[in-house]
């Protein structure tokens, strides 16, 4: 890094705080593309979009808490959809800047990619999703006011679509410093406004914790009698730790210390959190500059292989491991907590990808494996117990994966290549097309005599699966592929499974879950689900899953006949025939003949399919560990929680 002069004021991570006036603020281009094109700048004017607007005036904000000057930061959604953000940083300047002829603040407000990012000393570390800046924030709101605290007064000017109402002027005197916005996102740019209250508490939390000793009130004032808990304030002083115990609220801890380390190497500050719990998956999140980077990258690639290597080391000088075996990256991370962090100047941060969901800078790599596999030796040496415990997880891993693959050669290689059949129970279709192709998967050997007789042979397969399906979701590969039921669904489905999956060999196009509209049926629906979307995801997110929507009604006046699928539809139906009418309940597939399935569930021109689709792969997660994990308390409280909202409840 440069050397700075003795009579400059040093911000605390290295930035100039004395010269953040004017002149440091640097215009690259104008606004004019951004409400034509707002899907280039924001992502997209969805529901994404629509919330991104708050991130990029909250990252203003969080670049002066990182560069040490903000200490408090308040979110709050207000009537009319307005936002409101204030931190107590410095202030975005507002004397006149050289080139622009405007204040400052009306360059940064109206100018894309101006600001104190692109040069100078005012910020060395910055975020900001895409970078494009508080500009496009005002560009596609109907209306904004910013108000700016310094030098003992207070300065405004509002804006509407991105063009000022008139010159910054100032209104008052002030104590402090620091930055106001409101905002008004504008309904010409985004169909729908409608600010989920869980997102931004969600998105604020985690930025809390990686601003670590920084407040950040959030605040919804819209409907005060909508949120019983309508206000939340994070400060996390521990930072990342906090952060990896929060991830781990619900689990069984292997190591009851989490490690953590941070150290600046090269420029790049990194640091690191991690903890084992008793679980087959892994969780590693990765941050340039507090931005998720949700495809990994260098810093991520460097901590696997410091990690795969210190365990490794660690395993064999004290006897854990066998000659011939070795710990993969696979045995290593399940169980796996982890937070890394890295904060590297913004002259010279790299992403792949608008989106920077992927860090490019290959230093990070570097930085990151040298910082932490140097901590975690170390840890391990000084922790023997908490070493121990560690080790015992990968190396039951380790063993797993071994017997995993004993088992996944018998049931898939060994199978295949002994021209192992399809299942007796598959009752397979006439046509070879998996693009029109789909497979019924039924509940019960009655309900999936009636789909067969039902079904139109040449595009439809039924597949009957006698009782609930074991639970995958603690239970290993090994143990999975030992069931029978799991055996005739893998290999009906033709692609193999895990990270064996082979998606081009799918034999049918569309996966049809069909149960029972009753509990059981519920919760052999909710088993299937979580088997696909731990072994299957590719399937799921290339749109091949369903679930198949049997009426809960049959009503018949006379010759008369109608289905209701819900009890709303049925009270409707009701008053459409007036009196008289018999109604029938459904209590499960096989209380249908062939010819009532098909004219309501299975027939294309008629039926009703929903396909599944996974919105936040994380959120799924978590919702199906809460469901199918093996902690009973959390699941008693989304129990409690959601009780309420449960409609037609069969006990």
């Amino acid at each position: 890094m440069p050397k700075k002069s003795a009579k400059k004021e040093v911000a605390p991570n290295g930035g100039n705080g004395g010269s953040y006036t004017a002149k440091d603020i640097y215009v690259l281009e104008g606004l004019e593309p951004v409400r034509k094109r707002p899907g280039m700048y924001i992502g997209s004017t969805g529901v994404d979009g629509l919330h991104h607007l708050i991130w990029e005036v909250v990252d203003n904000s969080l670049d002066e808490a990182m560069a040490g000057y903000a200490k408090n930061i308040s979110v709050s959604l207000l009537p009319g959809n307005k936002v409101r953000v204030v931190d107590d940083g410095r202030g975005i300047p507002v004397d006149i800047h050289k080139q622009t002829k405007v204040s400052a603040l009306e360059t940064v407000m109206t100018t894309l990619h101006a600001g104190g990012k692109f040069g100078g000393d005012s910020y060395k570390v910055s975020g900001g999703l895409h970078g494009v800046g508080v500009s496009v924030v005002n560009a596609l709101s109907k209306s904004l006011n910013a108000q700016v605290c310094r030098d003992g007064a207070r300065w405004e000017q509002d804006y509407t679509r991105g063009k000022p109402d008139g010159k910054t002027k100032k209104i008052g005197a002030c104590k402090g410093s620091g930055t106001a916005i409101i905002f008004e996102p504008d309904a010409e740019i985004f169909k729908e406004i409608k600010f989920s209250w869980d997102t931004i508490l969600e998105h604020l939390r985690q930025q809390a914790y990686l601003t670590a000793g920084v407040k950040i009130q959030i605040r919804d004032e819209r409907e005060k009698e909508k949120h019983l808990n309508n206000s939340y304030a994070f400060c996390f002083e521990s930072g990342i730790r906090s952060y990896v115990n929060f991830l781990n609220r619900r689990q069984k801890v292997k190591n009851e210390t989490i490690f953590y380390t941070s150290k600046e190497v090269g420029g790049i500050e990194v640091e690191v959190a991690l903890q084992y719990v008793d679980d087959l998956t892994a969780r590693e999140l990765a941050f340039a500059n507090n931005i998720y980077n949700q495809e990994g990258g260098s810093h991520l690639t460097g901590f696997r292989t410091a990690l795969t290597r210190v365990l490794n080391d660690y395993a064999r000088k004290n006897g854990y491991l066998k000659d011939k075996d070795s710990l993969t990256g696979e045995d290593v991370r399940e169980g796996l907590t982890s937070v890394i962090a890295v904060k590297i100047q913004n002259s010279v941060l790299q992403f792949e990808g608008q989106t920077k969901s992927k860090l490019g800078n290959p230093e990070a790599r570097g930085a990151v494996e040298s910082v932490f596999g140097e901590a975690f030796s170390s840890f391990l040496e000084e922790n023997p117990s908490e070493a121990r415990a560690i080790l015992e997880k990968v190396i039951l891993a380790l063993e797993a994966r071994k017997a995993a693959k004993a088992a996944k050669d018998t049931v898939l290689r060994k199978g295949i290549l002994d021209g192992l059949t399809l299942p007796g129970k598959l009752a397979d279709c006439q046509s070879r097309k998996a693009e029109e192709t789909e497979i019924f998967i039924v509940e019960g050997d009655s309900a999936g005599g009636s789909a067969k007789m039902a079904r139109d042979r040449k595009f439809q397969a039924i597949l009957p699966l006698r009782g609930k399906i074991l639970n995958v979701e603690r239970a290993r590969l090994d143990k999975m592929l030992s069931s029978k039921e799991i055996k005739a669904l893998i290999i009906a489905l033709g692609a193999a499974i895990a990270e064996e999956l082979d998606i081009s060999k799918l034999r049918y196009h569309k996966i049809i879950i069909m149960t029972d509209a009753d509990v059981d049926g519920a919760h052999i629906r909710t088993l299937l689900l979580t088997l696909f979307y731990r072994y299957y995801l590719p399937l799921i997110e290339h749109g091949y899953l369903y679930i198949a929507q049997p009426p809960l009604y049959r009503i018949q006046k006379g010759k008369d006949v109608r289905y209701a699928y819900s009890d709303s539809e049925k009270d409707k139906v009701l008053k459409e025939i007036k009196e008289g009418a018999s109604i029938q309940r459904y209590k499960g597939l096989g209380e249908m003949n062939a010819s009532q399935l098909w004219e309501t569930t299975m027939d294309p021109a008629v039926r009703v399919l929903r396909q599944v689709h996974i919105g936040d792969a994380s959120e799924s997660s978590k919702t199906f560990e809460t469901l199918m994990g093996d902690e009973v308390a959390p699941r008693k409280l989304f129990i409690q929680t959601h009780a309420r909202a449960v409609q037609n409840l069969d006990v």
